[in-house]
């Protein structure tokens, strides 16, 4: 989701609800305590110099069970964040604190933010000898014609 997709969806609610991919809930008093700009500048280890940049959000839950992020609050920090920082319109990461900081990606569904999984990958696959994984097809899938089948007896397998 990128950041003008969460200022839409925003007019859709009343209030934010955020769950994690395991299905639990964030607790409703959570606080959004940063909205930044990350870049990331790296080599993968096929020699590529790369460039990533997201918008991040950071999820907090305090003790302050009173406290619940009204849908206008959550705008204004938004729109205060693309003044302030000059925020492209870019893809939002979302930091959350479980048992260690998650990383998440984020979707909107229901009336509901989800928190995505985020998953590594090697960028480099063609350079660094990673084999191309082939398609797996079930035998029975392929089905048995006239042209490709053999009798049984007949000598052909």
């Amino acid at each position: 989701m990128k950041l003008s997709e969460i200022k839409t969806a925003l007019d859709q609610v009343e209030e934010i609800r955020f769950i994690l991919p395991n299905g639990a809930i964030v607790p409703p008093h959570f606080h959004v305590t940063e909205v930044g700009s990350i870049q990331k500048h790296f080599i993968d280890c096929g020699g590529t110099v790369r460039h990533e940049s997201v918008v991040n959000f950071q999820l907090w839950t305090s003790t302050d069970y009173d406290h619940k992020l009204s849908v206008q609050k959550l705008r204004s920090i938004i729109e205060l964040s693309e003044k302030t920082l000059n925020l492209e319109d870019l893809e939002i990461e979302v930091e959350y604190q479980g048992e260690t900081i998650g990383k998440y990606g984020l979707e909107f569904m229901n009336n509901t933010f989800l928190l995505t999984t985020k998953q590594t990958d090697c960028l480099a696959k063609d350079n660094c000898g990673i084999p191309v994984q082939k398609t797996k097809v079930s035998m029975s899938a392929l089905g048995a014609t006239d042209e490709n089948s053999c009798a049984p007896g007949s000598g052909c397998c």
